[in-house]
Order: C-alpha cells, then sequence, then structure tokens
C-alpha cells in the first residue's frame, strides 16, 4: 500500500490533504528515513508522524474582542456573531476580526488552522457559527460540511411578495463584470438553496432560507437572481430602495444550526434570536 493510503487509514481523523502535506514536508519518515507520499509499504515498517503547522497559519494576534458564546466544551464552540465582524483576517481587515477574539478566548486555537473556522458569514451577516477547538474535530466538521449533512437556516427579509415556497439551483462563480461580486454563471460551482415564506409584510416578505451548499455570498446572490434581493445589501439589493432608519446592512441572520457533535455522534442544534435591527426592520415593514 502507498504511504499516504496508509497514514489515511491509520490515521482517518485527518485530512488526506493535510497528512501528504506532512509526508512532503519530511514530517514523517518510514523506518527513520523520509519518504515520498506514492512510496510503498510493505508491512510492519515503523512510521513516525510530527505534525506541524506553517507559521503563516499562526502567525495570528489574540486581541480582547467580547464574543456572544451560544454554546462551548472541550471539542467545539458555537458563536453568535453580530453584524458587522470579519470572521477571518484579510485584506483590509488583518485585525479585529473573529479569529483574534478566538484566540484570546481561547488560547490553544492557535494550534487548530484558522483558530478553527471551519465556515464562515459575511462581515454584515450575523448569527451562528460553529468553531472547532480541535484538530480532529475540525476535520470532522469539514467533512460534514463537505457531506452536506449540518444544517443551516437563515432568516431574510427580503424586497417583493414572495408567493410560496420553493428551491433555487444556480452555480455561483465570480461576476464577469465585477470581479468583486459574486453571481449566478455557468462556470460556478453548483448552489442550492432552498426557502420558505415565514411572513408577508406590506412590499416585502420574511424568508426562512436552509442551504444546501455554501457558496459565498450564496443567499444574497440567489435571492437577488429570483427577484426578490435583500433588504439593506449594499452590493445585491436594489439602487432606488427605500432607506430604513432600523437596519445599514443586509438584513439576512443565520437563524439555526444543526451537525452530529464529532465526540458523541449525536445531532446537536441551536438558535439565535433575530437581532434588534432586524425585529425593528420587520416591524416597521409591517406598517408601511
Amino acid at each position: 500500500m502507498r504511504l499516504d493510503q496508509a497514514l489515511a487509514q491509520l490515521l482517518p481523523q485527518y485530512s488526506r490533504a493535510r497528512l501528504t502535506a506532512w509526508v512532503k514536508e519530511g514530517r514523517v519518515t518510514v523506518d527513520g528515513l523520509s519518504r515520498a507520499p506514492r512510496d510503498k509499504l510493505h508491512g510492519g515498517e515503523n512510521i513516525l508522524v510530527a505534525p506541524a503547522l506553517s507559521p503563516e497559519k499562526t502567525s495570528f494576534r489574540p486581541e480582547n474582542i467580547p464574543l456572544n458564546i451560544v454554546h462551548e466544551d472541550d471539542t467545539l464552540m458555537v458563536i453568535n456573531k453580530p453584524a458587522g465582524l470579519v470572521v477571518h483576517p484579510g485584506s483590509g481587515n488583518w485585525q479585529g476580526t473573529l479569529l483574534n477574539a478566538l484566540l484570546a478566548h481561547a488560547p490553544q486555537l492557535a494550534t487548530v488552522p484558522r483558530a478553527g473556522i471551519v465556515h464562515r458569514l459575511d462581515k454584515d451577516t450575523s448569527g451562528l457559527l460553529v468553531i472547532a477547538k480541535t484538530l480532529t474535530a475540525q476535520t470532522d466538521l469539514v467533512r460534514q460540511l463537505q457531506a452536506r449533512t449540518v444544517s443551516r437556516e437563515y432568516r431574510a427579509v427580503v424586497h417583493g411578495i414572495v408567493k410560496r415556497a420553493g428551491r433555487i439551483d444556480g452555480a455561483i462563480g465570480r461576476d464577469p463584470r465585477s470581479r468583486t461580486r459574486m453571481a449566478v454563471v455557468r462556470t460556478g460551482k453548483p448552489a442550492v438553496t432552498h426557502y420558505a415564506v415565514i411572513e408577508h409584510l406590506t412590499r416585502s416578505t420574511v424568508l426562512s432560507c436552509k442551504l444546501e451548499t455554501g457558496r459565498t455570498h450564496q443567499i444574497r446572490v440567489h435571492l437577488q437572481k429570483l427577484g426578490y434581493p435583500i433588504w439593506g445589501d449594499p452590493v445585491y439589493g436594489p439602487h432606488n430602495a427605500p432607506k430604513t432608519p432600523h437596519i445599514a446592512r443586509q438584513a439576512l441572520h443565520a437563524e439555526k444550526l444543526a451537525l452530529q457533535h464529532p465526540d458523541s455522534g449525536e445531532t446537536v442544534q441551536w438558535q439565535a434570536p433575530l437581532p434588534d435591527d432586524m425585529r425593528q426592520l420587520i416591524a416597521e415593514l409591517r406598517e408601511v
């Protein structure tokens, strides 16, 4: 059996890509010697694996930023992220992110890639995020996301009257007319969103949206394509939309999250109440 295949069987808590990278970095020895991922094993060899993270993945600094922790145990955390908080450092946002806050709250997350972050929310989308506290839990949660067994349900307030529930199936990729936007394009990655009507307002609708996939800006792009853009969305909303004093961001909230706990295998779920700005927006739109 090839070395990379054997490692994947022996250490299933790590992804095969990560194990292969460790082999190439010389962090795996067979009988004291470095080997290539394709090298064959015959049985009885002594394999030593020395996990390590690249410096760029551990160079982030902890910052004392308050967290709304919905759940925490030795394996994972669930955060109710406020609108305005960037999840991961990047261009223009190298400080003041959720990742920096996580490193201050749980310093051991410095040993987990991306401080345990396995999925993201847009800066101005509020709601639930799960954080892995160990490398094994992170691998498990990533696999659950890839298998589409993690349930993520959002609440959105959109322009227009949506008459009935439905399903949006449209591949999402970079908008060829603007590289900072996403769009439904033929060459994009498969994306599916399910939606249901929660409440009809005056010329607006409150929707429940459930992700089958998790592409960048997926719900925002899909609802715009459907003809019902989200209230307050500065990128995908209508340019001539009336202003409301109650919300200065897209009215989108990650309300429910359910998954299999990496330790017990039991299904666990959480719910985060609508933030004040969305509740006030809905109240205002009822009276328009």
